[in-house]
């Protein structure tokens, strides 16, 4: 073991890591009830968009007619209307009361009742509103003696051409929705992946195992390879949740946008390897810091408040203002980029320089942090007993 080079140890660290934490039942079972959970949402929200969007009429009689011109009319208020002709209304009445159909039309079309179970919905009452005045303005054009046809093609070619000085993003809900997932992965990752450091530093200072293992390797080794198999295990369960969500809403028709979740996935992995390169070095110094899992907690606050404040914070500002200025210093900054810039590239709001800004503060974060904490962790992790405090572990 000593004849190893530099890179094969930490090679070896990390693979023991990775291994011992990917082949747990833990997480395994905690992956799969996050995929399930996730499907489950997936289906909840298809079947409501659905539900929401899609109306069951049935006519009878004369009202039959309009059948044709309410699903045309509805489709440009954006609902669809499924028809269907019954003969017998005291049964298509009960199929109202029943919940199995929204509406029932009969009658005349100059004189229509429409039957609903409480109420009509607004977009089935503005497409039905909109056919009967149409049928109304037809029949007194065909009084006047001018054909309808006509006047109707004559109509679609009048307009007013528009000039949008900004675009609507049509896709700006789906690309914040996209984005504040991302960001609750990442936050998930960090601080569940970057404990899993503090608390395997704990672990093997406590049992003296780490004793054994730096008679051989040199503290940064140790630490790097710790750091790497651990971010190796929450980088694939990260990928693993996201590209399963990704599908699950593709497939369940609650995303449309699969290039800009696509991409969303892709800055993700890249953040997250910041982030947790960024986060992880810490909490292996927070670690070292102490011999017994009781003290962790008090070691790791500091930096467990720093994400939740960056995460809900952050959340909470896209959703007010995601162009603002504060929203955008934050996303530079190191400790907040992790969580805010990926949102804010999936919304498509941060420019260029800024996402370059990011990424160059947080590799001079990284290199910083790295120096400091591998300091801190090679200096304290062999002092067994009390808490070391973190200027004895600076100076020694």
């Amino acid at each position: 073991m000593s004849q190893l080079s530099p890179r094969r140890a930490v090679f070896l660290v990390a693979r023991r890591e990775f291994l011992g934490r990917v082949r747990t039942r833990a997480f395994v079972l905690g992956t799969l009830v996050v995929l399930v959970l996730l499907g489950a949402y997936g289906v909840f929200q298809a079947t409501l968009i659905t539900s929401n969007s899609t109306s069951t009429v049935a006519f009878s009689g004369q009202a039959t007619v309009l059948a044709d011109p309410l699903r045309q009319t509805a489709a440009a208020f954006g609902e669809t209307v499924e028809t269907s002709d019954v003969t017998d209304v005291a049964a298509a009445e009960q199929q109202v009361r029943d919940g199995d159909l929204d509406a029932l039309i009969t009658g005349a079309p100059d004189a229509l009742r429409v039957v609903v179970k409480d109420s009509l919905g607004d977009a089935l009452r503005n497409s039905l509103d909109a056919v009967v005045k149409q049928q109304a303005l037809d029949a007194q054009l065909a009084e006047g003696g001018l054909d309808p046809a006509v006047v109707a093609r004559n109509l679609a070619d009048a307009g007013a051409e528009v000039t949008a000085l900004e675009p609507r993003d049509d896709q700006r809900g789906q690309r914040f929705a996209v984005g504040l997932v991302v960001a609750a992965l990442l936050y998930y990752s960090l601080l569940v992946y970057g404990t899993m450091v503090a608390q395997g530093v704990v672990e093997e200072k406590s049992s003296r195992v780490v004793e054994v293992l730096l008679a051989t390797l040199r503290p940064w080794q140790l630490l790097l390879g710790k750091v790497l198999g651990l971010g190796a295990v929450g980088l694939l369960q990260f990928v693993v949740l996201a590209g399963v969500g990704l599908v699950v809403a593709a497939v369940s028709g609650v995303l449309d946008g699969v290039s800009v979740a696509g991409t969303s996935l892709v800055t993700g992995v890249v953040w997250y390897l910041l982030g947790f390169f960024l986060y992880a070095t810490v909490f292996a110094a927070a670690g070292a810091l102490v011999s017994r899992q009781e003290e962790l907690q008090a070691v790791v606050m500091p930096i467990n408040t720093v994400i939740v404040v960056a995460f809900v914070a952050g959340v909470g500002l896209l959703g007010q203002d995601p162009d603002g200025t504060t929203v955008a210093v934050m996303s530079v900054l190191p400790p907040f980029a992790p969580l805010l810039m990926p949102s804010r590239m999936a919304m498509g709001v941060a420019p260029l320089w800024q996402v370059g800004l990011a990424v160059v503060l947080a590799l001079a974060a990284i290199a910083l942090i790295t120096w400091i904490g591998g300091r801190v962790y090679g200096n304290a992790v062999l002092r067994a007993g009390a808490r070391v405090k973190l200027r004895d572990a600076l100076r020694a």
